[in-house]
């Protein structure tokens, strides 16, 4: 009896030993499992950074779609540049027609003497943006955001510009025959000698507008708000709710 309970002590010290052992192994096991997991975020991370620092912005024919890039004088006929930031860009010159520019950011490019013919420009921002002589016969342009643009001289013949912001916009010398400007806002925007024949200008705000020598002919100007517009010498024949008695 006296053996076996002086043994029990001597046991109690074997359990608590391998106990110990056991712990420090699981501790090592764990120490060595978030080591791997602290490597492999590290390589993730590293390649995360590499994909992002190899990024390459999108080309179309040799331009870069990138803000402020220089594609002057280019063959850019029926490209995509949609959904893009395009800032400052300078495109004067270049051949865009069937181009895709719906929903970007066109603010203050340089499209003087483009060709944008049967481009699709609908919703694109435009503000500050140069179109002199530029040629958008037949694009779609509805719900443009484009004010104070400066397109004096350019072409919007049969156009579709509904809805169309195109306030304090230059526009003097430009022809609009047969355009679609259906509810667009031309409130103080310069329209002087502009070709508006045939013209549909329904529910268009053009309250202080200027459209000196302008040519309404066959226009219709129905629902229109022309409050302090400037109408002098402009030709009216065959049009409709023109300000006949304006003075």
């Amino acid at each position: 009896m006296k053996n076996r309970i002086a043994q029990r002590p001597h046991r109690r010290v074997i359990i608590r030993r391998a106990a110990h052992r056991t712990a420090r192994r699981s501790a090592r096991q764990i120490a060595g499992l978030l080591l791997c997991m602290g490597v492999a975020g590290a390589v993730a991370t590293a390649s995360a950074d590499s994909s992002y620092d190899e990024f390459e912005p999108p080309v179309f024919n040799g331009c870069e779609l990138v803000p402020g890039t220089q594609c002057a004088n280019m063959d850019l006929s029926g490209g995509d540049f949609s959904n893009l930031d395009l800032q400052g860009a300078n495109f004067a010159g270049s051949n865009l027609d069937n181009a895709d520019f719906r929903h970007s950011n066109l603010r203050s490019v340089d499209f003087e003497g483009a060709s944008l013919r049967h481009a699709n420009l609908n919703r694109a921002r435009m503000p500050n943006t140069h179109l002199r002589g530029a040629d958008l016969s037949h694009a779609s342009l509805i719900g443009l955001d484009s004010w104070s643009i400066y397109a004096q001289g350019a072409t919007f013949d049969y156009a579709d510009l509904t809805g169309a912001n195109l306030e304090f916009a230059r526009l003097t010398g430009a022809s609009m025959q047969e355009a679609i400007l259906l509810g667009s806002n031309l409130e103080m925007a310069w329209m002087n000698k502009v070709n508006l024949i045939g013209a549909d200008l329904r529910d268009a705000n053009l309250q202080e507008s200027k459209m000196n020598i302008t040519r309404l002919n066959n226009a219709d100007m129905t629902g229109a708000r022309i409050h302090y517009g400037n109408f002098q010498l402009a030709q009216m024949e065959g049009c409709t709710a023109c300000p006949f008695d304006w003075d």
